[in-house]
């Protein structure tokens, strides 16, 4: 068979990859060369995705877990009776608030939709979420408020036109890796680069200006950047007057700030915030970047940044914008299908009684008023849900906020759909197996709002069911009457009640590279960015910032900020990479040095607590403490440690758990280093 080309599910860059097959298997891929996305480049990621169908580990029959403990294989008819049965008991008899529906941003449109659909039209609850580890899209509201849109402004093309592209708090080297090229290359033909980010990553050593920020400081840093451009008058006049509302009391809250007070507080020269200022002054065209990472960016972090990019009118012009960077590949679509407990397909609020009509007027059914629950709270507090179904969803190993185990144990049904085997089996009644990149026909939207449609290459092994059709026959169990024969026919289902879809068909994606929503019936090109046919009068809002109290602090020894974040090595804890030989060998290097796993120390603070590197320490919080492994290295800022993503037990040992995660950014977790 001819190469087919299709988007890369690692990240949220959206990619186009071409898959090669050979005996009826993926047998390798190659980057596109011509796909906006990428032009030609790709991660190592990308070039071994196809390692994935191959594996020998792949779950191939559903399971029932019997009163013994042990897993039997059952047919699919079994199955599907089974759970309606026990989902039918469960809402009998604690009703639809007690069941759970979670995914995770690797679903695609049409699995996400379906299953926020279970949970809603035939099950009567919103408790339905994505994003349950560390990947929530935690400034979806943010965007919606500032700039009337909740996703990126424009395209990851964008980029070469920009003359400022600032970074904050994302290493694009090691999350989104050709997004990261995309902006050295920017920077060799011209770009002036800053790079906000409490560690030295390679973007970091790039850069005009690297603002090295203590950890919970960002919006005092882009509180007196806006007070430079405001004092030295280098704002965009009318498009403030024009476009812009509530920037007289943005204005007078700024003029507040002190340029040398914060750069103490924030540990980088006045200088170098000035001149960093000074250069997004003087650009016409700065794009804005940052991570949606519900443990990296509090939300006054994100607005502080969304008012510095409508000082100067960075917004709906080539070259320009706001991107909020997707980690997970269909994060974006995720959202925008309804994978949210207060938020219906389109976004319209579970509590607008005008957003539920124009739902329920599609679906032929009443909708809940009252908003669900989202994951953190759901498995944050053991016993308040009694079932959960779980797609492609390993809370087990990937929930970082909380011990979901104690969560999954007191409940009565727990129904797993994945690829492989998973922690959280251990936990379940259910396992599900479904099917594989590059045997089905689904569609993911990237980072840049790219809706693109995945080619089906291979039929699947016997067994496995697309999960997305498991869904349907659940629903159907439970006496739905629900139509869909194929993917495409959720599609055209999505393109009724998200209006921005409406223009999205299979057919129309797979011309080109997808398409860029709004894609609309009038209008079935998409667009490459918003605003594309006009600013809106008075559509974008500034948000007044208090200046924040410069976190302090302990006297007990507690000087260092705990910092969480991502690290390369995270991978290796992924199912996907696990599950890929390249790839599992690729992501264990550095810890063959480290086998359990480390913090990262500055040098300077590593020699004050008297430890060298690959030494066992502990580290003490006021909630308690933990033994890890110091890995000291300079790209860490001094006051900081460093906790990547993966170490779980570290984070829940010293920081604080609830609805917003662990830590609270805006208040950051102060430690000490003692020797183990």
């Amino acid at each position: 068979m001819a190469p087919s080309l299709t988007p890369c599910t690692f990240c949220g860059v959206g990619c186009g990859i071409y898959l090669t097959t050979e005996q009826g298997r993926i047998a390798g891929g190659y980057p596109s060369l011509t796909h906006p996305a990428n032009q030609g480049r790709i991660c190592v990621r990308g070039w071994h995705v196809h390692e994935v169908a191959g594996s020998p580990h792949r779950l191939r029959r559903p399971r029932l877990r019997q009163e013994n403990g042990r897993w039997e294989e059952v047919s699919w008819e079994e199955a599907f009776a089974w759970i309606a049965g026990r989902l039918k008991e469960i809402r009998d008899r604690h009703g639809p608030e007690a069941i759970g529906f979670f995914n995770t941003p690797r679903c695609s449109n049409e699995e996400s939709y379906l299953l926020q659909k279970l949970g809603r039209a035939v099950v009567g609850t919103n408790n339905v979420d994505h994003g349950t580890g560390v990947y929530a899209h935690n400034s979806l509201d943010v965007l919606e408020e500032m700039l009337g849109w909740p996703a990126s402004t424009g395209s990851l093309s964008d980029l070469d036109q920009s003359e400022v592209i600032l970074v904050d708090g994302v290493d694009l080297a090691v999350q989104l890796p050709t997004a990261g090229g995309r902006v050295l290359r920017s920077k060799l033909n011209g770009a002036r680069l800053i790079v906000v980010d409490a560690r030295r990553h390679r973007l970091a050593e790039s850069a005009d200006w690297f603002l090295p920020v203590r950890p919970g400081t960002d919006v005092l840093l882009y509180g007196a950047m806006a007070k430079v451009l405001l004092d030295r008058g280098l704002v965009d006049r009318r498009f403030i007057e024009q476009h812009c509302r509530g920037f007289a009391a943005f204005a007078a809250e700024v003029r507040q700030y002190d340029v040398l007070e914060v750069a103490e507080a924030c540990g980088v020269p006045a200088e170098a915030i000035e001149e960093a200022a000074l250069a997004l002054g003087k650009a016409r065209r700065a794009a804005f970047l940052y991570s949606t990472g519900s443990e990296t960016r509090p939300p006054d972090s994100v607005r502080a940044l969304i008012n510095l990019a409508l000082l100067g009118g960075h917004v709906g012009r080539p070259g320009a914008g706001v991107f909020a960077l997707m980690e997970q590949n269909n994060l974006q679509g995720c959202s925008d299908v309804g994978m949210l407990p207060d938020r219906l397909p389109g976004y319209g609020r579970v509590s607008d009684p005008q957003a539920r009509r124009a739902v329920e007027a599609v679906w032929g059914c009443k909708l809940s008023d009252r908003p669900g629950i989202g994951a953190r709270a759901a498995f944050s507090e053991p016993g308040r849900l009694k079932a959960a179904w779980l797609l492609r969803y390993d809370p087990v190993n990937t929930a970082t906020f909380c011990d979901a185990a104690k969560a999954l144990e007191q409940m009565e049904l727990v129904v797993v759909q994945h690829l492989f085997p998973i922690d959280t089996m251990e936990h379940a009644h259910v396992v599900l197996p479904v099917v594989a990149f590059g045997e089905e026909e689904v569609t993911y939207t990237s980072t840049e709002r790219r809706i693109q449609v995945t080619a089906r290459l291979v039929e699947p092994p016997e067994g496995p069911m697309p999960a997305w059709r498991q869904i349907v026959e659940t629903a159907r169990a439970l006496g739905a009457d629900w139509p869909y024969r194929e993917a495409a026919d959720v599609m055209r289902e999505i393109a009724q009640v998200v209006p921005f879809y409406s223009g999205v068909t299979y057919a129309n994606l797979r011309r080109e590279y997808g398409r860029q929503w709004p894609c609309t019936a009038d209008k079935p090109l998409g667009s490459a960015r918003l605003f594309e046919e006009g600013l809106p009068r008075n559509g974008f809002a500034f948000a007044p910032l208090r200046r924040p109290a410069r976190p302090e602090p302990k006297e007990d020894g507690r000087t260092l900020a705990l910092l969480l974040g991502q690290s390369l090595y995270y991978w290796h804890r992924n199912v996907l990479i696990q599950n890929s030989e390249t790839l599992r060998r690729e992501h264990r290097l550095l810890l063959l040095d480290y086998p359990e796993g480390f913090v990262e120390v500055n040098p300077a603070d590593a020699e004050q607590a008297g430890v060298r590197d690959g030494q066992a320490i502990e580290l003490v919080s006021s909630r308690g403490r933990v033994r890890t492994t110091a890995r000291v290295t300079d790209e860490v800022r001094p006051g900081v440690v460093y906790v990547p993503f993966f170490l779980h037990d570290v984070k829940r040992a010293l920081g604080r758990h609830g609805e917003m995660g662990v830590p609270s950014l805006s208040e950051p977790i102060f430690v000490r280093i003692e020797k183990a």
